[in-house]
C-alpha cells in the first residue's frame, strides 16, 4: 500500500491562510475608539480615521444609516464597516466612513470639514451614549481636554 502524503508546503500555505483569516477577524471585530485631546481616532482593522475637534461642524444621534453605496468594506451580522457613497451625492462622489458595530442601536454622526460625514456606534449602547457625551462639549469648544 501506498500512503498519499501532502507536500509541506500545501500544509504551511493552509496554515498561514488560517492565521491570516483570524487575525483580520481579530482587527475587525470592534470600533477602537481613542479620544485625545485635541482629536478622535476610530480604527477598525484597515480603516482608520481621525478627526480634530476644531474641525466638527455637528455631532448628532441617528436612528438609521441613510441608503448608500459600498465602495469598499463589509457587512457581517449587526456590523457594517467601511467607505460608502450617499446616492444623492453619486455626482460629487464624496465619501462616508461607517463603523458600525451594532446596526440596530443609535449611532453617532459627525460631520466635520464641512461635508465628510462619519456613522460610529461602539456594542455596547452606554459607552455609545459617554462617547456622544463627551463629543458635544468638544463641539463647541468648552472642555480643553477629555476625561
Amino acid at each position: 500500500m501506498k500512503s498519499n502524503k501532502r507536500h509541506w508546503f500545501w500544509n504551511l500555505l493552509l496554515v498561514l491562510t488560517v492565521i491570516v483569516c483570524a487575525f483580520a477577524l481579530t482587527m475587525h471585530y470592534k470600533n477602537w475608539v481613542s479620544v485625545k485631546s485635541d482629536y478622535i481616532q476610530v480604527m477598525s482593522g484597515f480603516y482608520n480615521q481621525s478627526v480634530h475637534y476644531n474641525e466638527l461642524d455637528s455631532v448628532v444621534f441617528v436612528a438609521r444609516l441613510p441608503p448608500m453605496e459600498r465602495l469598499n468594506g463589509f457587512s457581517a451580522l449587526e456590523k457594517e464597516k467601511g467607505i460608502f457613497r450617499a446616492f444623492k451625492d453619486s455626482l460629487t462622489d464624496k465619501k462616508v466612513y461607517v463603523f458600525v458595530d451594532n446596526i440596530s442601536q443609535q449611532k453617532i454622526k459627525l460631520v466635520y470639514k464641512d461635508s465628510v460625514k462619519l456613522y460610529l456606534n461602539l456594542t455596547d449602547s452606554v459607552k455609545t451614549v459617554n462617547l456622544f457625551n463627551s463629543l458635544v462639549p468638544m463641539l463647541r469648544g468648552e472642555i480643553d481636554a477629555p476625561n
